[in-house]
């Protein structure tokens, strides 16, 4: 592994980020205001079916991810993390950009979802294969006893996003009337997130590459790496499915609980805040401690949180319940996330690191991540309990631990390196 001969300055930090933190942005921002796109792209249904086929087409965006990841991911290992880097993140624009301009189904009829859809795979395509190489990158770029922190940032800023895009919302569901944000108040959200693209083109442009001429690729994965890939998938499910319970908190307060969406979207701005406290805390224990006692630690609390927070939630259906079940429970999810990929990054060899970490995430991601808002959604309508999406939570939290008990401890610290 070889690194930089210069420290990343934080606008090069920022830029490596800032791919997966527009991708969380984006992505958040779609399903916050999921209510709204359903009534301009899906009229004519009632407001369960609309909320659910709007939040089918928020899942569509996961199919092509664990295409991106096995076609990008790979030329990361071969080429180099940048190329990678720079292409992902100028494709995500693109799609973001179309996505925010697609006409109404009012104005162009059946050709509008058709664009939807057809930029959500695009976008999905795009972040497949950006995972892979930046945390490579990220890795390779820091300290030895800095991996942690530095891995941790891509964590930090997904929930960084989520406080931008709470705030958003939050803004505009309080400046604007119900139909104004139908009308146009969600595609600002979008265009504002996009503006950041080519500021990030450009100072990821000039970064240093990190991945050694010399690499070379095995011909085929041996049995241990296989292995690695089984407990990376179960980990990744796990954190996955709970990251994207706490962003559906909103569209539960307002969907489930009646919460009017001027106050439901204070929900997100919590998930944000104690996700990003969570994640960068994160990163700074698995430095200290390894990264084994963080991930089972965090993921143990978040178990043991998630039922009460439901059930508190549901039963006072207020917002200060909201807030404080938000607050709690995102606080955990932060701290097991970034321990999970920091490990399983340098378990991984540098001449399959960035393949391997976008093959695997995409996998994780699309199957879990994309489905994760409409089975909660669907649960909750199926079996009538507000608890339903506590109860699917537990049960990755379950599989995830099994995973994180098989994987072994990376951390320099605990290696004596």
């Amino acid at each position: 592994m070889t690194a930089p001969t210069k420290p990343l300055s934080v606008p090069q930090l920022g830029a490596v980020v800032a791919g997966n933190a527009l991708e969380f942005y984006d992505f958040l921002t779609f399903s916050f205001f999921a209510v709204q796109i359903g009534a301009v792209f899906f009229p004519g249904h009632d407001a369960t079916e609309s909320l659910l086929l709007t939040l089918a087409t928020f899942g569509v965006g996961f199919l092509t991810r664990p295409l991106g990841g096995a076609m990008i991911g790979p030329l990361g290992d071969r080429l180099g993390r940048k190329p990678a880097m720079l292409f992902c993140f100028g494709l995500m624009g693109v799609s973001i950009v179309g996505l925010a301009l697609t006409p109404s189904y009012a104005r162009i009829g059946i050709a509008a979802p058709i664009l939807v859809v057809m930029f959500r795979l695009l976008q999905g395509f795009a972040l497949g294969g950006e995972v892979g190489p930046t945390t490579a990158f990220l890795l390779e770029a820091a300290p030895a006893s800095a991996r942690g922190r530095y891995v941790s940032l891509q964590h930090a800023t997904q929930k960084l996003s989520t406080l931008c895009a709470g705030l958003m919302g939050l803004v505009l569901a309080n400046l604007l009337s119900p139909q104004q944000l139908i009308d146009w108040g969600w595609r600002i959200a979008f265009l504002l997130g996009a503006a950041v693209v080519p500021v990030g083109l450009l100072i990821r442009k000039n970064l240093p590459e990190t991945l050694a001429a010399q690499t070379q690729r095995p011909a085929r994965l041996s049995p241990a790496q296989l292995w690695l890939w089984l407990l990376g998938l179960l980990m990744l499910a796990s954190n996955t499915i709970s990251t994207y319970t706490m962003n559906y908190l909103s569209t539960f307060g307002m969907h489930t609980l009646g919460i009017p969406a001027a106050k439901a979207f204070a929900a997100t701005v919590m998930v944000g805040v104690s996700g990003t406290l969570g994640a960068l805390l994160s990163g700074v224990l698995s430095d200290r401690i390894g990264r084994k006692p963080v991930m089972i630690g965090g993921a143990a609390v978040l178990l043991l949180l998630g039922l009460p927070c439901f059930f508190m939630i549901s039963q006072l259906k207020t917002l200060p319940a909201l807030l404080a079940g938000a607050s709690l429970m995102s606080l955990a999810d932060g701290i097991y996330g970034p321990a999970i990929l920091a490990g399983l990054s340098e378990s991984l060899p540098a001449s399959l690191r960035a393949g391997s970490l976008g093959i695997v995430y995409a996998l994780a991601i699309s199957c879990f991540g994309g489905s994760a808002q409409f089975v909660a959604t669907w649960l909750i309508a199926a079996t009538g309990s507000p608890l339903a999406p506590a109860w699917y939570m537990s049960a990755a939290l379950l599989l995830g631990l099994a995973g994180m008990a098989g994987l072994r401890e990376t951390a320099p610290i605990k290696l004596g390196g």
